[in-house]
């Protein structure tokens, strides 16, 4: 165990000793890392929706593309071009697969979104602690820090 690794885990049990002799703190250090997790969870929906944008405005390109070399197949195959109309077609079928990938993608990026949705819902509806008063917080924020001086005070010695 390398020191690094030493300091991380003393560390580590200094902070649940202080947060069981500190409920209050622990109160806000979960609410605080919910917090944070919320804004992770917002800014990855975001994204999602971004992506999902992007790949619907691809799929209706793809689309026209696809109608134009359907046309082209056709004017070819009117005109006699059979082999035109066959690489034409041939093309067709490249960008046909382009599509499907993209719908895939689409699809991948729906279950994703779904459960970004599903985590938010839940971190929105767990039980919250009652928000202590401006009074209490900055008590609490005093106390918090005395202990931890405390603690620095300890560790110095």
């Amino acid at each position: 165990m390398s020191w690094l690794d030493e300091l991380e885990a003393r560390l580590e049990q200094q902070l649940e000793s202080f947060l069981r002799a500190n409920p209050a703190q622990e109160a806000l250090l979960e609410e605080q890392e919910a917090r944070d997790r919320q804004a992770k969870l917002v800014g990855q929906r975001r994204q999602l929706q971004r992506q999902a944008e992007q790949e619907r405005q691809a799929l209706l390109q793809l689309a026209n593309e696809i109608r134009r070399w359907q046309e082209r197949v056709v004017k070819a195959r009117a005109a006699g071009a059979t082999a035109l109309a066959e690489r034409a077609e041939a093309h067709q079928q490249g960008l046909m697969e382009q599509g499907r990938q993209r719908w895939q993608h689409l699809s991948e990026l729906g279950v994703s979104f779904t459960a970004v949705e599903r985590d938010l819902r839940e971190l929105e509806s767990r039980p919250r602690p009652p928000r202590a008063s401006g009074l209490e917080q900055d008590w609490a924020a005093f106390e918090a820090e005395q202990a931890l001086e405390a603690l620095r005070q300890r560790q110095q010695d």
